[in-house]
């Protein structure tokens, strides 16, 4: 029950952090080249829409299922016969730890300062708050993205090697 319960656990960070990379992936291609080539307008009032629609029960079980379920798997895999799996796991943590730390400390104060602007129809100087926001938040979209793929890539080896440990 334990090997199916560590297996499990780590199958689920693989899976969470997959979809946290996929996410940031999908933004870095196709959402913000897309707003980038809207009118300041329609790049402030999609950002808006997206800050709130973002905010769900299924974001929610990613977002924070990749830091759990990593966590976790770590913790299951501290025994001795888990302990080849251990650094990827290690390292999965800390690169979505540098993942979370850009998203507080750069895109969501971003998504704040848009939000702060207002409704678009009330905002003075759409440009400005456009070039305030867009540039820094896809250069730091892309860090995170980087780091959370790293991340995968290293839960995707945990995988692999405790599938070799457990199969013998």
């Amino acid at each position: 029950m334990f090997e199916f319960v560590r297996t499990a656990t780590l199958v689920a960070a693989a899976l969470t952090m997959g979809l946290m990379a996929g996410l940031f992936y999908a933004y870095a291609m196709s959402v913000m080249p897309g707003l980038a080539k809207a009118d300041p307008r329609t790049l402030i009032d999609g950002m808006q829409r997206i800050n709130v629609a973002i905010l769900n029960g299924w974001f929610a079980l990613a977002f924070g299922g990749a830091v759990v379920f990593t966590g976790v798997a770590l913790l299951l895999h501290l025994r001795s016969d888990g302990r080849s799996v251990l650094p990827w796991i290690v390292a999965a943590l800390v690169l979505y730890l540098i993942a979370l730390g850009i998203t507080f400390g750069v895109n969501v104060p971003l998504n704040d300062q848009i939000d702060a602007a207002g409704p678009v129809d009330r905002i003075a100087d759409l440009g400005a708050v456009r070039d305030q926001f867009l540039d820094k938040w896809v250069r730091w979209n892309i860090a995170r993205g980087l780091a959370t793929l790293a991340a995968f890539g290293c839960l995707a080896w945990a995988l692999v090697l405790h599938g070799r440990l457990t199969i013998g």
